[in-house]
Order: C-alpha cells, then structure tokens, then sequence
C-alpha cells in the first residue's frame, strides 16, 4: 500500500514515538537499557549487550528492524505494520525480541498506522 512520501514519515514518527513511550515503561528487572530516537530511527542498547534498531527506509516504505543478528522488514497494512515476508506483525516480533532479552514476558501493544 503506497502512500505519499510525506504521509508515510508522519506515520513512521508517530508508531516509532509510541513504542519509545511504551518501553520507558518497561521495567528491566536489573537490565538497563538505554533508549534513543531521533530522525525515524529507534535503537535500543542493553547494558549487558546488545542492540535492536528500527529505522525508516522511505525509498521502499518500510521499517527495518534490526536484532540479535537478524532483520524483518515491515510495511504499513490494513492490520497494521506486518513483516512482507512472514505477515508476523510488528508488535509481536518486538514483543518476542525483548521477552527472550529480558528473560520476563514483555507485551507491547500496536502502534498506530
């Protein structure tokens, strides 16, 4: 689903300023984490290693994530940000991804498209 390039970004900042809010509220039961957004890229560093990055790839309309030695790539959905090649959606691989780093059940909820 192709959108206007200015429409698409606006969609990136605001899914990607939600999920910071959202894990300033996770508690890291002893891990710190050491969070950071700034023009359409999310990254995420743990104190004991380790780091996850969401960027914005405007060309091809996608967010990127990048962790633990893997990359998915979603795009905006009728259902939100799904993954193109597995239709895993975005909250649930971040939700997975941190669970096993943090070693506790993290549920994050869906960003807005």
């Amino acid at each position: 689903m192709a959108i206007e390039e200015a429409a698409f970004r606006q969609k990136v900042e605001a899914a990607l300023k939600d999920l910071l809010r959202q894990l300033d509220g996770v508690d890291p039961s002893g891990e710190e984490l050491d969070i950071k957004y700034s023009d359409g890229v999310l990254q995420v560093d743990f104190e004991a290693g380790g780091t996850f990055i969401l960027s914005q790839q405007v060309p091809v309309q996608e967010l990127w994530l990048s962790a633990q030695r893997r990359a998915w790539h979603f795009q905006i959905q009728e259902k939100g940000w799904t993954e193109r090649d597995s239709g895993e959606a975005l909250v649930a691989a971040l939700s997975g991804l941190f669970t096993q780093k943090l070693g506790r059940p993290v549920a994050l909820k869906a960003p807005p498209t």
